[in-house]
């Protein structure tokens, strides 16, 4: 048996590229770039909707009552809970089938081996919802290319799970020509009819129009910071080690922990807290973010805090304290094993591998202990954080389905966003009792039969708001969302916080060489001079024009900037 957590924040690329439940994603390379998509439709193929236009769009929130946490949200964080599990306390959010029996096709990224179509997690859920889903797998690690042969296609099916990081190329045209409007289902009152959905936080259903119309359904988000420097706190108070609070104290450290003959390295590749140390702005799934500064539209690669964050990464290299795993870089192989075996001590990625690499270990290497550093200001003083988007992840309904069709994947939905604490979110996230998990002293843990059936996909439909919960290790459930609000006092939201925004295809590729560049910066190959220059170049070739139209959508719609 497998010990298993519940946690609804929503998988942003990076959580679900390195979440250990999708450990085969892991080696994935870059998403490639598609190949056209066809649609048509009224709406408008770019820029936003916010403001009064939004506001008619969007859903009444009613907050869910049926099951209180122990810790509530705050500063952007996930509402937490510690208690143990009990059974027969468990509520129910979904009083009556509100699906009519009718079938559902689903197509649908899937990290791992699909399991048989008719095994009893999936026949479990559809009794529960009174709807026949039929899921359309489909490999997570090339989903992009399948997604653009789909869309591009007259044999779209009845939902499509569209993640945010394979919006590139020609998909958000896509969307907009393909996918039907749910306003007339879910905007003001009428989503009550729903309660479940009713109580998925505002910010997520604003991130869900597309094309001036509440096409998507959203899995919402934390947008408290969710990449966490994650440190071996074991070997830290073994070591006597204290947990810097400058890029310099940090550079101290590292080298004193590194001793290459011994095979210990201080660190991987750190340029994502590089990044929120020195106060990078971000806030979208596109590569190149945008934010208004002192009254002017600046792009984060024109900023000096850009290029300190990389220069500083890039000496983290110079002085050998980074693993050469690194220098693999997207090829490198999952950190979680030497991690382990303290061949490195801190690395940065999702604040979902906090649990993760704990229940890897719980039981063979009792002494490992793997925690959440603070973020610190480059300077020692505090940091200026972003916020993350509000949604990632949305389902699209086919353009062409019945009002039948449409409300059953409503059913479908208003069951997978139940909250933690109720029979519909166990049945969701761990199956059936018996067959899929058990229960002991609070702790569900699943079968060898639930790791198989039980995986990533009701959950893609729609989720509730922002949760953690491990009732195996509720003491990473507090530090988890522990840090989310302590790192979210320091958090502002970007001048596009939560727009959902299509770029005209004139610009589709205008960023594509920039993170690689910033890669091969940081790890010597290239100079700050190159990026300098790959700037002057991209401003050249459509970023400054790119500049005044997302200055138009400011104009237009206002700043979300906090």
């Amino acid at each position: 048996m497998t010990p298993n957590a519940a946690s609804s924040s929503a998988p942003s690329r990076r959580s679900f590229l390195a979440s250990t439940a999708v450990a085969t994603a892991a080696v994935a390379g870059g998403m490639p770039l598609l190949a056209a998509c066809g649609g048509s439709d009224s709406g408008s193929r770019e820029g936003t909707t916010s403001g009064k236009d939004a506001k008619k769009l969007l859903p009444a929130y009613v907050a869910s009552n049926v099951v209180a946490p122990d810790i509530p949200a705050k500063n952007g964080s996930a509402a937490g809970f510690t208690r143990k599990l009990d059974l027969a306390d468990l509520k129910t959010s979904v009083p009556e089938k509100l699906g009519k029996g009718g079938k559902v096709t689903v197509m649908s990224p899937f990290w791992g081996s699909p399991p048989k179509g008719d095994n009893p997690y999936y026949q479990g859920m559809n009794d529960l919802i009174g709807v026949d889903v039929r899921w359309q797998n489909q490999d997570g690690n090339t989903y992009e290319q399948k997604l653009g042969a789909v869309l591009a296609s007259s044999d779209v099916p009845d939902v499509v799970v569209v993640p945010g990081w394979n919006m590139n190329g020609k998909i958000p045209s896509a969307i907009i020509g393909k996918f039907a409007d749910l306003g007339p289902y879910l905007s003001g009152d009428a989503v009550k009819e729903y309660p479940n959905l009713a109580a998925i936080p505002t910010d997520a259903w604003r991130r869900s129009i597309f094309g001036g119309k509440l096409r998507g359904l959203p899995m919402p988000s934390p947008w408290a910071p969710s990449m966490v420097p994650l440190y071996r706190q074991d070997i830290f108070d073994k070591e006597g080690y204290e947990v810097p609070k400058s890029c310099d104290e940090f550079m101290a450290l590292a080298k004193d922990i590194t001793n290459a003959r011994a095979k210990r390295w201080a660190c991987l590749d750190m340029k994502w807290t590089a990044f929120q140390a020195f106060g990078v702005f971000n806030g979208s799934e596109k590569p190149l973010h945008w934010n208004l500064v002192d009254g002017k539209l600046v792009n984060r690669v024109e900023t000096e805090e850009y290029l300190e964050a990389l220069e500083w990464s890039r000496k983290l290299f110079e002085a050998g304290v980074v693993h050469p795993d690194s220098e693999m870089g997207k090829t490198a192989p999952d950190p979680g094993p030497k991690f382990a075996k303290g061949e490195f001590l801190v690395y940065p990625n999702n604040i979902s591998q906090w649990w993760g690499r704990t229940a890897e270990q719980a039981t063979q290497n009792p002494e490992f202990k793997i925690w959440g550093m603070d973020v610190w200001g480059h300077d020692g003083g505090d940091p200026t954080m972003w916020a993350d988007q509000p949604a990632g992840i949305f389902a699209f309904v086919n353009k062409k389905a019945s009002e039948a069709v449409v409300r059953d994947v409503l059913a479908v939905a208003n069951v997978t966003a139940a909250p933690y604490g109720t029979k519909e979110y166990m049945m969701t996230n761990y199956g059936v009792e018996g067959t899929h998990y058990t229960v002991e002293d609070g702790v569900p843990a699943k079968t060898d039969q639930g790791n198989i059936d039980v995986m990533n996909a009701y959950v893609m439909v729609a989720s509730p708001a922002p949760t953690i919960a491990h009732p195996d290790f509720p003491e990473v459930a507090r530090g988890q969302v522990e840090w989310q609000q302590r790192m979210g006092a320091f958090t502002r939201k970007s001048s596009f916080y939560g727009m959902q925004i299509t770029e005209p295809s004139r610009y589709t590729n205008l960023s594509n060489n920039f993170e690689q560049l910033e890669d091969d910066i940081v790890r010597g190959r290239k100079k700050i001079s190159d990026m300098q220059q790959a700037v002057s170049d991209w401003k050249s070739k459509g970023g400054d024009e790119l500049r005044d139209w997302y200055k138009k959508i400011l104009d237009e719609n206002g700043s979300a900037a906090n």
